[in-house]
């Protein structure tokens, strides 16, 4: 079974380190880890821990020893997402997938024929709900660097951020449109890596 994932604001400075508030309260009361247990702990960053249970305490206080600060080089290359506002929870699904994939960032677009529009406080809680399930799904997926979700970009922004990457593509819905298609090889190969520890790579690395 593999280590269980929880998110710390700041990585532990010495061997031994309490985890407390609603982390905690998912480790003791949800996980219901035990002594000799083993965690990973991560700041979401690319930093992370390794450690093992020494104490469970009341409802959500639990003692992490034998820790030692590991982190994950930057990614190259560095993935963006554009995402336009969808309706409903769509939103959340899309982060959800984005991040199990590998994604390095996403960025909600506020496109001017988008049904869906965040203003004001609708739109300040709907990007805490895309950056909190970016934060799950990052846990569930056990990553150690998760995904930056952006503030709402308008057209004229994403097409600055389009313009300045290295290379960019726009998914189409008309399938005719031929102008600037990117050619894939007839081949492709995808290996996917088994779970295992957090930012240890195997013989397979990123390109």
């Amino acid at each position: 079974m593999t280590a269980p994932v929880f998110v710390v604001e700041r990585m532990p400075t010495g061997p031994e380190f309490v985890l407390e508030g609603p982390e905690g309260r998912h480790a003791v009361s949800v996980k219901r880890l035990q002594p000799g247990e083993d965690v990973v702990l991560t700041d979401g960053l690319g930093h992370w821990a390794e450690g093992v249970v020494r104490a469970a305490e009341g409802k959500d206080r639990l003692t992490v020893t034998g820790l030692g600060v590991h982190e994950e080089p930057a990614p190259d290359p560095r993935i963006t997402v554009v995402q336009a506002l969808p309706k409903g929870d769509r939103g959340e699904l899309a982060v959800e997938t984005m991040t199990e994939t590998g994604v390095d960032a996403i960025v909600p677009w506020q496109a001017a024929r988008c049904i869906t529009q965040w203003r004001g406080d609708r739109g300040a809680k709907a990007l805490s709900k895309w950056r909190s399930t970016a934060r799950e799904a990052g846990k569930q997926s056990r990553r150690v660097r998760f995904p930056e979700v952006a503030e709402a970009m308008t057209t004229r922004q994403v097409a600055a951020l389009l313009a300045a990457a290295d290379f960019a593509a726009v998914l189409h819905e008309d399938r005719d449109h031929d102008k600037d298609v990117v050619r894939v090889p007839a081949s492709v190969a995808v290996a996917v890596r088994a779970p295992g520890r957090p930012g240890r790579g195997d013989e397979l690395h990123r390109p």
